[in-house]
């Protein structure tokens, strides 16, 4: 019997973790653990991207959608390197990802040889947390172990480096001496309690207030229940940040929506209004749209120290699992019998939710985008799982869907890159199979790697026992977003050498894969692609031709990024704009809420 190597242990140990799936691209850096995935009956099961920044984004996309650590491969150097922006996706969003990547070999180390990089240097910053190379077998249960381990107590991405070399020595595990450190697998959570006294006052700080507001993100996901009665008993409105948007369903009455550059309306008045605030499990950074200083009374629980008291002045910065400290809080509270702050809140909310409507069904040339996200949101299955890509997509993910049951999404928060749309999808349906998944991109993202992983879903999908996963293509020719961005900021047109993109039929190029492709060119037509690629028994690419034109400006933005963004689109034309530049006022002046002169 052949001795077991480095790289087959490797597998071994991943096995024992529960790890079924590795994300990877081949490459000579990793020749060792290929040849062990292919003794090992391909277990964990070795899915293979086009390209190793989609390994690390559909790792960072099963992780989120799973609860588990994702995994990713690479080779040394290019491979490496190419993981970085999706394990930088995974730090900012705060994931679990752990990167397994080559090395050269030791004896070729400091001799400036082919693709030798300095990866300790290189993932020194991404994986700041755990980064570390193993250079003989003894070491690997431990590095690895911490890894794993690291990555999912601190929801970051760490790195595990290993040389070639290294890989197909034979394995020989660390030993009862001095300098050998044992591992061991296995970690049982606990559930963090917080500090008694904190809760009694933070309920007397709640029980105080007379306009409560809750804000809510990704950490408050385990704690829906607990919210809703927390809700319920303030009489409170509840905002979500927007890695929290699947925190809570959105037809609850009292859930204001996302905030910020995102937002809704009736989630920037709660804020502009309230008395006292409540964030739970949210880092969210844009402050101007939280109480002004001095306006409200505040309380955060989060299980991270280390984003704990940010943002806003909170009295009491609480620690603790989100669930956790809303039972104990729970018994405190005093039901608010007053409740006019409620049901005003609950009147804006429906205004809101008819205002998108109406904004979705004007007339565009040829497709208005929100009307896209408006008829998937009427028909969204109550278990889907949606990804949006970055860009002018995101806002419409962000205003327009109207989640319900337990519908999951996620898009790239924090470090709001192009690309991952696509390859989120892909995380999700190895993380679910059973689930329908949809992911949305601008035509600049498909572009950029979503075509290219469009072979990966063609080679992959029949292994899903539900075979939905629609991507749908904001298809208009444009890098919309940064135009828009260009309009509103500067108040002038585009800069089309940057902005035009070269026309693509995405259709047709899904067709070519055997994948269901549909052209979608008229309004009238939404309603029909998206039930035919819900009833779809393979994956679909709907291409939806949709108007540049039509501004992603969010509620909260000023009069004058309002009326500078609609006077470019005006090409400049003086005369046209002082023609219409008081209907444009009116029609500002109805949703924007800042200013009126």
């Amino acid at each position: 019997m052949a001795s077991q190597t480095v790289a087959d242990y490797l597998l071994a140990r991943l096995r024992e973790w529960g790890v079924d799936k590795v994300f990877a691209f081949p490459g000579d850096g990793i020749n060792g653990v290929l040849a062990a995935f292919g003794k090992a009956g391909n277990e964990p099961k070795f899915v293979q991207a086009r390209h190793e920044e989609m390994c690390a984004f559909e790792a960072v996309g099963y992780a989120k959608f799973s609860g588990k650590a994702g995994v990713c491969m690479a080779t040394s150097g290019p491979g490496a390197i190419h993981l970085l922006n999706g394990l930088y996706d995974a730090k900012l969003d705060h994931v679990p990802v752990v990167a397994i990547v080559g090395q050269t070999a030791r004896s070729a180390m400091g001799g400036s040889y082919q693709q030798e990089v300095d990866l300790l240097s290189l993932f020194k910053d991404v994986a700041s947390d755990y980064v570390q190379m193993v250079t003989v077998p003894e070491q690997l249960p431990n590095v690895l172990d911490r890894a794993l381990r690291i990555a999912l107590a601190k929801r970051a991405p760490t790195a595990v480096i290993i040389p070639s070399d290294v890989q197909e020595l034979e394995y020989t595990p660390p030993t009862h001496a001095f300098k050998m450190v044992p591992s061991s697998l296995d970690m049982r959570w606990p559930e963090i309690q917080p500090d008694d006294d904190a809760i009694r006052g933070a309920a007397e700080l709640l029980n105080h207030g007379s306009k409560v507001a809750i804000l809510i993100g990704q950490g408050a996901r385990g704690a829906a229940a607990e919210v809703r009665e927390v809700a319920e008993l303030l009489g409170a409105g509840v905002a979500k940040a927007l890695l929290g948007k699947d925190s809570l369903p959105d037809d609850l009455p009292y859930v204001t929506g996302s905030i910020g550059l995102l937002g809704t309306r009736p989630s920037y008045e709660m804020m502009r209004d309230c008395d006292t605030l409540l964030t739970i499990g949210s880092s969210f950074p844009y402050t101007q749209f939280m109480p002004e200083e001095g306006q409200a009374r505040g309380v955060q629980i989060d299980i991270d120290p280390g984003m704990i008291g940010l943002r806003y002045p909170y009295e009491f910065n609480i620690v603790a699992d989100s669930a956790a400290a809303l039972r104990a809080l729970i018994p405190h509270l005093e039901r608010k019998e007053d409740r006019a702050w409620r049901i005003d809140l609950e009147s804006k909310i429906t205004r809101w939710w008819e205002t998108m409507r109406a904004e979705a069904m004007v007339e565009a040339n040829p497709i208005n985008p929100m009307r896209l996200f408006s008829e998937l949101s009427d028909r969204l299955p109550e278990d889907a799982i949606v990804a949006a890509d970055s860009g002018s997509a995101a806002n419409w993910y962000a205003r327009q869907l109207k989640f319900h049951g337990h519908v999951r999404g996620s898009l790239s928060g924090n470090l709001a890159t192009m690309g991952p749309g696509v390859p989120y999808a892909i995380g999700a349906k190895f993380a679910h199979p059973e689930r329908p998944a949809i992911a949305f991109a601008g035509d600049g993202a498909m572009q950029m790697n979503g075509m290219a992983e469009l072979i990966t879903i063609q080679r992959y999908w029949r292994e899903w026992s539900d075979p939905r996963l629609i991507v749908a293509v904001l298809h208009n020719d444009d890098l919309n977003q940064v135009t828009w961005e260009m309009r509103a900021m500067g108040g002038v047109p585009s800069f089309r050498e940057s902005q035009d993109l070269p026309d693509v039929d995405y259709a047709a190029f899904a067709s070519s894969l055997r994948l269901q492709g549909i052209n979608v060119g008229s309004p009238d037509e939404l309603g029909d692609a998206w039930e035919k690629a819900l009833a779809a028994d393979r994956p679909t690419v709907l291409d939806v031709r949709t108007d540049p034109d039509v501004p992603p400006i969010p509620p909260h933005a000023t009069f004058e990024q309002a009326l500078n963004s609609a006077k470019a689109v005006l090409k400049g034309d003086d005369s046209a704009w002082g023609l219409i530049k008081e209907g444009i006022k009116t029609k500002a002046q109805e949703f924007l809420p800042q200013r009126s002169d």
